[in-house]
């Protein structure tokens, strides 16, 4: 996406990794989009991967310390708490936090969909 801003990110994996505009994050953020299969033909796991896509859409937030895991897609607008782990979709518009990371309030629709309009875009 256009004015993506990262303020230390890792990411690893073969998943694919979408990012919309307006991105920003804080530091120590992780992207994790490969895992080992523990189904595989060796115990704990083989040497193959399970390989699953992040899609963040526009104007996303990610606080210090996010980990996000492979297969999930974060909503426009959503926030993420600073040291949450996301392992499931978030909604849009979400203030979500937690291990693993849940809403627990959400952004005003109207006020941010103004803001939007007018092109106020950090």
């Amino acid at each position: 996406g256009n004015n993506v801003n990262f303020n230390g990110m890792a990411m690893s994996g073969n998943g694919v990794i979408k990012i919309g505009d307006n991105f920003h994050s804080g530091p120590g953020c992780q992207i994790i989009s490969s895992f080992h299969n523990y189904n595989g033909k060796k115990i704990p796991y083989d040497e193959t991967w399970i390989d699953k896509d992040v899609i963040i859409e526009d104007n996303v937030w990610l606080g210090n310390n996010v980990i996000i895991l492979g297969g999930v897609t974060i909503g426009e607008g959503a926030i993420i708490q600073a040291g949450s782990v996301v392992c499931k979709d978030i909604p849009p518009l979400a203030i979500a936090g937690g291990h693993p990371a849940t809403p627990f309030k959400y952004r005003d629709k109207e006020h941010y969909e103004n803001l939007k309009k007018e092109k106020k875009f950090k």
